[in-house]
């Protein structure tokens, strides 16, 4: 057998664990030098392909990639560039075709979101179709834990464990002083059309009347004389109240209260402001004082407080990523598979891109409450074991200490790709 090189490259929004999934790629791919010969990442995902702006990561020691495990962000870049298809724009796939062949690679690992399924499923096609086979497979990633066909996905762990310590902390600082001063408080989270990070802030309570008293999912309908009658009665009954509000939310129309009426590059609505929107309507309404955060970028890039379930298994989806390429696998993803909540134990399952790409898993009704503002003991059953577990970095001088690679780009050996 002839050995290729693999071609891996980070999409979208990056996650708390997105270079776990980097370690698990080369790591394990070095562990295979019969067969896999360099590991050339995208600098700044598929346009690094495009660009020919590929890193060689044998340029990295083995303590750097060990480093990843414990690094936020994308360590190689990321991007939100969607392929169009063959029929609207061959030039684009003929253009990979002349990278992979200049560079004799054999295999393409594609670490994402739906987008990127959809992206890794077009590669796995046209490369055949244009007599250059390469085999492609998904490397599960996304803190919006929408993917279908796996239990869960890399990086939501970790987003959760921090939202739901952010709600719990908030929760103590506002119920101290509700007395004299704030009786709302309103933290933003994401998730455009699932409610998954929304539903995790339930953990932060345990007790009735424990913060948050509201959630609100995309999956339920908005009703403003609902929720500030909610918000009422949460005050009236313990002193204060904790909203989590997911930044899709929308109106039983199907606007979303949060649209800006921008784009991004895969044409999502882009979304904030829900926050102080919703604050609006309470201090409009109700008269209550109150303040409101948005966790954004806060959520993805919180390391220092990941699950270390979270970063095992995307540690896992990385490996097997590299195992089923070798084993001849194409256009499929590895997968969260739970076998038991109590006690959880999980393994690597596959599924075929065809199911994946371009779908989206929502908060199943059954985990939602029945007045919508709540997650159930069967959804809580759900989330709890996805937290589990503290990776803290190593410090230095009071800091985490993280990585930096080299990103040393290899010999270009074609033309300038013209965008």
């Amino acid at each position: 057998m002839k050995r290729l090189n693999l071609f891996y490259a980070q999409s979208g929004g990056v996650t708390p664990v997105i270079n776990a999934s980097a370690a698990g790629v080369i790591q394990t791919a070095r562990a295979h030098p019969k067969i896999i010969g360099k590991v050339l990442a995208g600098q700044n995902g598929i346009l690094g392909a495009l660009r020919e702006e590929l890193i060689d990561t044998s340029r990295e020691s083995r303590r750097a990639i060990e480093g990843l495990m414990s690094t936020p962000g994308g360590a190689f870049g990321s991007c939100r560039y969607k392929l169009k298809s063959l029929k609207d724009n061959r030039a684009e796939y003929e253009r990979l075709i002349e990278v992979f062949k200049a560079h004799d690679i054999g295999y393409f690992l594609y670490n994402g979101g739906g987008d990127s399924a959809d992206t890794c499923l077009k590669v796995s096609q046209i490369s055949e179709q244009m007599g250059y086979p390469i085999q492609a497979i998904h490397v599960p990633k996304t803190i919006d834990n929408d993917l279908p066909l796996t239990d869960n996905c890399p990086g939501f762990g970790s987003v959760a464990k921090y939202v739901a310590i952010s709600t719990r902390e908030a929760a103590l600082d506002i119920e101290s002083m509700c007395a004299t001063s704030t009786k709302v408080f309103i933290l933003e989270v994401m998730g455009r059309h699932a409610g998954w990070i929304a539903g995790a802030s339930a953990l932060a309570g345990h007790e009735r009347g424990d913060a948050p008293h509201i959630i609100l999912f995309p999956e339920i309908a908005f009703d403003r004389a609902r929720f500030l009658a909610k918000v009422q009665q949460c005050v009236e009954q313990f002193g204060f109240c904790v909203v989590v509000a997911s930044e899709g939310t929308s109106t039983a129309d199907g606007r979303l209260l949060s649209d800006q009426g921008e784009r991004d590059a895969f044409g999502h609505a882009q979304l904030g402001g829900l926050a102080p929107l919703l604050a609006g309507m309470v201090k409009d309404e109700l008269g209550y004082k109150h303040h409101w955060a948005v966790a954004d970028y806060l959520q993805r890039a919180a390391r220092h407080i990941a699950s270390q379930t979270d970063v095992d298994q995307a540690f896992a989806m990385g490996k097997a990523a590299v195992e089923l390429a070798i084993s001849g696998a194409n256009a499929v993803m590895p997968t969260v598979e739970r076998k038991s909540s109590q006690p959880y134990r999980w393994r690597v399952g596959t599924a075929p891109l065809r199911r994946v790409a371009n779908r989206e898993k929502k908060m199943p009704r059954r985990y939602i409450t029945k007045d919508g503002f709540g997650v159930t003991a069967a959804g809580r059953a759900y989330f709890q074991p996805l937290i589990a577990g503290e990776a803290y970095p190593d410090y230095y001088k009071g800091m985490p200490r993280y990585t930096t690679l080299k990103r040393v780009l290899a010999r270009k050996r074609c033309e300038s790709w013209s965008e």
